[in-house]
């Protein structure tokens, strides 16, 4: 049997790949390929073996998609949301005798920003001395670290 002709019979009569035949042959896959694609039966086994490997794919993916258990994301942004209020009744409550400018401007509509970033009370409107006139945004925002940094007392 002629090499070519073990070739043709390997790809279409057996249904090997290029690689394998290679392999089983002794000679480069381009040296298959260029054998395989000068018979007149390349273009119909190529259509075969194409309808084969979306067929393949369809049940692999079904089956994969039975089995398959995605991971859960834990969603705690209800208890995030609790939380946040817990903070801000504790920052507004009658109880808590201070304030932080922060949350202060944060829950009122007071104030305004400036030219420079920071948070000012309009000139034309009449507050107590506890009220700060004018809050430094540039500073590091509050969190439970600094906490009681910049506190008025009412």
């Amino acid at each position: 049997m002629d090499t070519k002709e073990q070739i043709l019979d390997l790809y279409y009569n057996q249904h090997l790949k290029q690689n394998e035949i290679a392999k089983i042959i002794g000679k480069s896959c381009p040296y298959i390929s260029k054998v395989v694609k000068a018979d007149n039966r390349n273009k119909q086994e190529k259509e075969t073996r194409k309808k084969a490997n979306a067929e393949n794919r369809k049940v692999y993916l079904q089956e994969y998609f039975k089995t398959y258990d995605r991971p859960k994301k834990d969603d705690n942004s209800y208890e995030q949301m609790l939380a946040q209020q817990k903070q801000d009744a504790m920052e507004l409550s009658y109880n808590n005798n201070t304030l932080s400018d922060y949350a202060l401007a944060k829950w009122s509509s007071i104030y305004h920003t400036n030219s420079k970033g920071n948070l000012v009370i309009d000139r034309k409107l009449k507050v107590g001395s506890d009220i700060p006139k004018s809050i430094n945004m540039n500073i590091k925002v509050p969190t439970q670290k600094y906490k009681n940094r910049y506190v008025y007392s009412y």
